[in-house]
């Protein structure tokens, strides 16, 4: 399939904008249109300022997304564009769908049946078991299911992980340029999902100026690719509330986790109940109901394996643990492993079921 070369180009026009992009491919149905009109055609049937009208006829664009290919073919990143029949057609109902994705891993990912799950990163332990039973029982109740999040600590990542776990399909959308990963400690999280036929992706080229502002933006993308949104803990101002106001802008489903009333990372779960803005989620059941699914009842793919076998320096890893959890910096001490060989360890044997993580970056054996 030929590189949405002229879509990206677009993408590259100064002062137009993703709002800008998607009304020219809306008033001539596609990038090569836009690229073919007039300086006139596009003053007067897009309504376009004259500047900018002169630079798309002066092609402006095309040096960019020359370079931007080349990356990509380089990093194996798969740009994907709205006009694309790939394209997730849950996103693109979004008025302010992004006219360029740009992908590591498989694209059929983002058109599954999809439902995100969102929350705090300052995670509490009910929040982490919540994430992780409700995916559990989603894998069991819905074996096809996507779990989509932001690849962020606490709830994100936490989703992710049981997804992995899970034998689920994942989807991270960042908020960042691919190839990069953040937060790094995610990477080996997301190539497994990659992996496993998931996906991370992002509306953002490599040339994006990282600035911090392109949090609420991803989150859009987020409610979009999904039927629905959980959010699981959030506080009164969390991120997570706007992932849940743009699902409910693109009449998708908002569910929420409650919480105790005196737990200031529920408060947010909590008054989106209250207000009735959100359905009160009490397992995977209430979300496949919520969401209208047909269920098929599987044996849970997460239970322990009873010949599972570890290797030689695996063993003594995990006898590194006693009976409490250990944090990183301890681990690093007493293993005497290297950063990134630690870290392969710690996300293997946490596939694995042997160990998994709490907030404040400790560890905890399970079997």
């Amino acid at each position: 399939m030929a590189l949405p070369f002229e879509d990206m180009a677009l993408t590259f026009v100064p002062s137009l904008g993703q709002r800008g992009v998607v009304h020219l491919l809306e008033v001539f149905h596609s990038a090569e249109a836009v690229y073919a009109a007039s300086e006139a055609e596009l003053v007067e049937r897009a309504e376009l300022r004259r500047d900018i009208a002169r630079a798309i006829v002066h092609r402006a664009g095309f040096a960019e997304a020359e370079r931007e290919i080349a990356f990509c073919r380089k990093n194996s990143i798969t740009p994907l564009a709205s006009t694309d029949e790939r394209y997730p057609t849950l996103l693109r109902q979004a008025e302010d769908y992004p006219a360029v994705l740009y992908v590591m891993g498989e694209v059929a990912a983002l058109s599954q049946r999809s439902v995100a799950f969102v929350g705090t990163r300052k995670m509490t332990p009910y929040g982490e078991r919540a994430t992780t039973e409700l995916v559990e029982g989603l894998a069991a109740l819905v074996p096809d299911v996507n779990i989509v999040s932001g690849l962020a600590y606490g709830i994100d990542g936490a989703a992710h992980r049981a997804a992995v776990l899970s034998h689920l399909t994942s989807v991270g959308v960042v908020a960042n340029a691919l190839p990069s990963i953040q937060p790094t400690t995610h990477r080996n999280l997301a190539y497994e999902m990659i992996s496993r036929g998931g996906a991370v992706v992002t509306e953002l080229n490599s040339q994006t100026k990282q600035n911090g502002r392109y949090f609420i933006p991803r989150n859009r993308i987020i409610a979009a690719l999904s039927a629905g949104v959980v959010v699981v803990e959030t506080p009164d101002t969390g991120g997570s509330l706007s992932t849940a106001a743009f699902a409910e802008s693109y009449s998708r489903s908002v569910m929420a986790v409650p919480g105790r009333m005196t737990d200031a990372t529920s408060r947010g779960c909590n008054r989106l109940i209250s207000e009735h803005r959100a359905r009160i989620i009490l397992s995977a059941e209430d979300i496949a109901d919520e969401l209208k699914w047909e269920l098929t009842i599987t044996q849970s793919a997460t239970s322990t394996p009873k010949d599972l076998r570890l290797s030689s320096e695996e063993e003594h890893f995990v006898a590194l643990f006693a009976n409490e959890p250990l944090s990183l910096d301890v681990l690093r001490e007493r293993s005497g492993l290297t950063a990134g060989t630690l870290s392969l360890m710690l996300m293997n044997l946490e596939l694995s079921g042997v160990i998994r993580q709490l907030p404040g970056n400790k560890y905890e054996k399970l079997i």
